[in-house]
């Protein structure tokens, strides 16, 4: 687990990028929780931190799909592929990342 940033920087429903030990990841604060998710689209290799947040989803501006924050799963063509997705654990007001260990989908 890394320190990243504050919870207190994070701003509701805007995505910040961030590298964290080498892995460009996305941190989003939404709903009162805090999901970390791949920095790249998996359609079309663009920046996530610049789409937007709705419905515990982060959308592509460049084709419109939208990933799940909580899976990485995308919810909408063109993507077909998820995002990774990695453990936030909330300590005080350090917002820590795991991006050695990230979630998977269980079968």
């Amino acid at each position: 687990m890394s320190v990243v940033t504050s919870l207190s920087a994070l701003e509701e429903d805007s995505p910040q990028e961030f590298d964290v030990d080498g892995t460009e990841i996305v941190l989003v604060r939404t709903e009162g929780e805090v999901h970390a998710i791949g920095a790249i689209c998996t359609h079309a290799q663009v920046p996530m931190v610049d789409g937007d947040v709705e419905d515990c989803g982060l959308e592509c501006y460049m084709h419109g799909s939208v990933f799940d924050l909580r899976t990485g799963e995308p919810r909408s063509l063109p993507a077909t592929e998820p995002l990774p997705v990695y453990p936030v654990t909330i300590d005080g007001d350090d917002v820590l990342v795991d991006v050695a260990n990230p979630i998977t989908k269980e079968s």
